[in-house]
């Protein structure tokens, strides 16, 4: 059923058995992970985190915390779906383990991000290559937009606030490229923010879009083939002249 390449097993789908497969959705995540490289990727950048005689890698950690989340997970325990399915996501680390790594990763704070994010740049550049006429740049322009969105805390937790709209939790600034009408956003920034954050705030904005530019290939980080869009929230003083700077 399978062979393992890289950080997960090579699974292959078929109609015709019996047996059932949770998370059977999850096989599309992984090979994407598996094809892309993204796997390999992590895990080397996340090398200077690996001890040495650690059993499981810090890289792929971290990806079954991020596929956990995408199958519906809201926090690192749900790492858990994965690790009952060896078949298809291979070894997953203990609660304890993964929670380590987060500790870890958290007090290399700088360090550790920049590691993360080049990593992701890296391999999102691959891609976009192979996409060919698919790649969101194929027409010579990048779109990115940039949000705010409300994320509800249903109790304590680091950072939430009261929000503008009376609810309480998190409001993060969100940078997503415009794959047009026929595909949805590519998510390539994420600005972690108190739920009391402003919502016209300049700074965050200019941060987001560091953080969005960052993630596009080279030839995408300067002039004029990246148009930034935004909201109103985004139409101050501050945020069009800083947009607007000669070579830039």
């Amino acid at each position: 059923m399978k062979k393992r390449i890289g950080s997960y097993p090579r699974v292959r789908v078929e109609g015709g058995g019996r047996a059932v497969v949770s998370q059977a959705g999850g096989v599309l995540l992984v090979e994407t992970a598996r094809k892309t490289g993204l796997d390999q990727a992590i895990s080397a950048a996340l090398t200077p985190w690996r001890k040495p005689r650690a059993v499981h890698d810090p890289g792929k950690m971290l990806l079954d915390v991020a596929l956990a989340v995408a199958l519906g997970g809201d926090c690192l325990a749900d790492v858990g779906m994965l690790r009952a399915e060896p078949a298809v996501f291979g070894p997953v680390a203990s609660d304890p383990t993964v929670s380590r790594l987060i500790d870890t990763l958290a007090t290399a704070g700088p360090k550790a991000l920049h590691a993360i994010r080049a990593a992701r740049a890296e391999v999102r550049a691959r891609v976009w290559k192979l996409a060919g006429t698919s790649a969101p740049d194929a027409a010579g322009e990048v779109i990115v937009d940039l949000d705010g969105v409300l994320v509800l805390a249903h109790s304590e937790k680091q950072d939430a606030a009261a929000t503008w709209k009376k609810s309480f939790g998190h409001h993060p600034l969100m940078g997503f490229v415009d794959h047009g009408s026929g595909g949805t956003g590519e998510p390539v920034a994420a600005l972690l923010r108190p739920g009391n954050a402003g919502s016209n705030t300049a700074a965050d904005h200019i941060t987001t879009t560091r953080l969005a530019l960052a993630q596009l290939p080279k030839r995408h980080r300067r002039g004029r083939s990246t148009l930034i869009r935004t909201d109103s929230a985004g139409g101050t003083h501050e945020f069009l002249a800083w947009l607007s700077q000669r070579g830039r």
